[in-house]
């Protein structure tokens, strides 16, 4: 977002005496350059763009390069929760230590991968993040079966003398840690802004007329691409609403048969009993449908009405039959 189209709540505050409270900013963050963006609180109107920011976390500070502010909110009596929140800029020595921090990240990854190779373990060592604090390094890493590391771990431990932890992830999580560009021509949803991966199932594909082409429905972790569930619902929900394919109505006199939908414009095609095909609008096939329930309603009406008139005779023949019992 640009700094300049950003709204001034200070100035929206003095207009609007009622916004009471103490201002709260969000930020987008990242951790490291081709490091996910996430969203932060702060108290601080004036940070901008490729600042480095210490942010709070659940094993102490760590340093964030802000890259955009995001609507700026009056603070409620608690702030959003499950939200990191900056507490100050960074100062000189801290970025020095950032710079070396990073440093030590790429010397660690060689090192794991030259002993990954020394010991001949199956796995794909994909990055290396250090804690500011020193006192943790995670690696992560891929493989298709369960690797042993238990001696791969110990020669870490000796080279940094900090705590190592070994964690494997899937190839879906590699993506998002690697970042790339999508067949979109924008950058992949699962490192820009994705928090969580979702189900994707081919029925989606199928139900947006998407060709059931790999090469053309995956994305760069050969799996599913993500943004197949984004308008999944509308479609599903648009289509319920439609004329079902195979399903035959009157149109103009002529019975037709729906062979394709097309949800974005709500028309769908038919062909006739002469085998033409052509293309019914929206407002055209809604006609029908809405004069077909309205003629269904009319001999549903008709019929309970018809099935009421004996019900009231029957008490009258029970009557009159008991009556010429009676006078026998």
């Amino acid at each position: 977002m640009n700094t300049n189209q950003e709204l001034d709540v200070t100035a929206l505050a003095a207009e609007k005496p009622s916004l009471t409270g103490q201002l709260s900013y969000y930020y987008r963050v990242r951790f490291r350059d081709n490091g996910q963006e996430i969203t932060v609180n702060a108290e601080l109107a004036s940070l901008n763009r490729s600042d480095l920011a210490m942010v709070l976390t659940d094993h102490g500070l760590e340093p964030a390069m802000v890259y955009s502010r995001l609507l700026n909110m009056v603070k409620q009596p608690e702030p959003r929760p499950a939200v990191l929140s900056i507490q100050r800029l960074a100062n000189e020595e801290e970025r020095q230590q950032f710079q070396l921090l990073l440093s030590q990240e790429t010397e660690a990854f060689l090192f794991c991968k030259e002993q990954v190779e020394e010991l001949k373990l199956i796995m794909h060592l994909v990055r290396v993040e250090r804690f500011f604090n020193g006192s943790k390094i995670i690696f992560y890493f891929t493989a298709e079966n369960r690797v042993d590391f238990r001696q791969l771990v110990k020669d870490l431990v000796q080279e940094y003398h900090t705590r190592i932890e070994m964690r494997q992830i899937g190839v879906r999580h590699e993506t998002q840690m690697l970042g790339g560009m999508g067949i979109c021509g924008r950058q992949l949803c699962c490192s820009s802004f994705l928090q969580k991966f979702d189900s994707v199932s081919i029925k989606m594909a199928k139900a947006q007329d998407l060709p059931l082409n790999p090469a053309k429905i995956s994305g760069a972790c050969n799996r599913l691409l993500c943004c197949l569930t984004y308008e999944y619902e509308n479609y599903r929900d648009t289509k319920k609403r439609m004329p079902r394919m195979g399903r035959s109505f009157q149109l103009h006199g002529e019975e037709v048969l729906v062979v394709q939908q097309h949800p974005l414009s709500g028309a769908v095609t038919v062909t006739t009993t002469q085998g033409e095909r052509k293309m019914v609008p929206q407002q055209e096939w809604e006609q029908v449908h809405q004069l077909a329930q309205t003629g269904t309603r009319s001999k549903s009406k008709e019929k309970k009405e018809g099935e009421a008139e004996p019900a009231k005779q029957r008490p009258g023949k029970v009557a009159k039959k008991k009556n010429e019992g009676e006078e026998q």
